[in-house]
């Protein structure tokens, strides 16, 4: 029985640190990023909704408002944020991390640190989430009023990561019309309210009028659908060639413009 005894304290005692662990880190993090005054995720569980879209329109438009504005991705082993942008060359190496700029937006990713973006980053999770840390913790942003976060899928390392280390304002959910990307927003919606973190509101992106999983998501969560982003060849066509819709075509730059009055900072 003493055995048994010693070895939950024990068990109990390693718990704890770990727990000590998370509470410091999250600490010295947000102590370092208190010069940003507002970190907003970009999330899904599902893939192919248009986070990345989503993520870089708000940005730029937040920009174009007259905010300062950094952008990390955070789909460490896929990035292709700075694909979207027509980002290219050779990046700084000094440390700690300087952002790349696109008028004015700063931006982090994994392929400033790839010769060929056609080559897989093979990582296994501990090493994902030490990237994510770097991106926070070791990187020059300066003063910031918006930090906007696009998270890769899933429900594991990477946002995990995020909601550990940072106090985020909290998420923008992406989803698509279809009911099977509802259903997967959902679950990521209802992981960021399991870990206490604030669902800001649902974007329905390629938003085509045959569906409505917007509204589900909204209404499954609890908060508000705070837009609709319609399907729009133009976004494809532009994201191929560097540039960013919200800065060349007025009817999106209106839709990005309502979902950022709508957030409500």
């Amino acid at each position: 029985m003493a055995d048994n005894e010693n070895g939950e304290a024990q068990k109990t005692t390693m718990m704890h640190s770990s727990i000590l662990r998370v509470i410091e880190d999250k600490k010295n993090i947000n102590q370092k990023l208190s010069c940003i005054k507002h970190k907003i995720g970009i999330y899904s569980a599902k893939g192919g909704v248009g986070k990345t879209t989503v993520a870089v329109n708000t940005a730029f438009m937040l920009n174009s408002m007259g905010y300062k504005v950094g952008l990390i991705d955070a789909d460490i082993d896929c990035p292709n944020t700075l694909m979207f942008l027509g980002i290219k060359g050779t990046f700084s190496d000094e440390y700690p991390l300087k952002p790349v700029e696109k008028d004015g937006v700063k931006i982090v990713s994994t392929s400033m640190f790839v010769d060929d973006v056609k080559k897989p980053i093979i990582w296994r999770g501990p090493l994902v989430a030490k990237m994510i840390r770097e991106f926070l913790d070791n990187t020059d942003w300066g003063q910031l009023d918006y930090l906007i976060i696009d998270l890769p899928p899933g429900t594991s390392d990477a946002p995990l990561s995020i909601i550990q280390l940072l106090s985020l304002d909290g998420f923008v959910l992406v989803t698509t019309p279809r009911h099977i990307a509802a259903v997967n927003t959902i679950r990521s919606g209802m992981m960021a309210k399991r870990l206490g973190v604030a669902v800001l509101g649902v974007v329905e992106n390629m938003s085509d009028g045959t569906g409505s999983g917007g509204e589900e998501v909204a209404r499954e969560l609890g908060c508000e659908l705070i837009g609709k982003v319609t399907a729009n060849k133009l976004f494809g066509e532009m994201s191929d060639s560097g540039m960013v819709p919200v800065q060349h075509d007025e009817h999106v730059k209106r839709e990005f413009e309502a979902i950022i009055k709508k957030i409500g900072f």
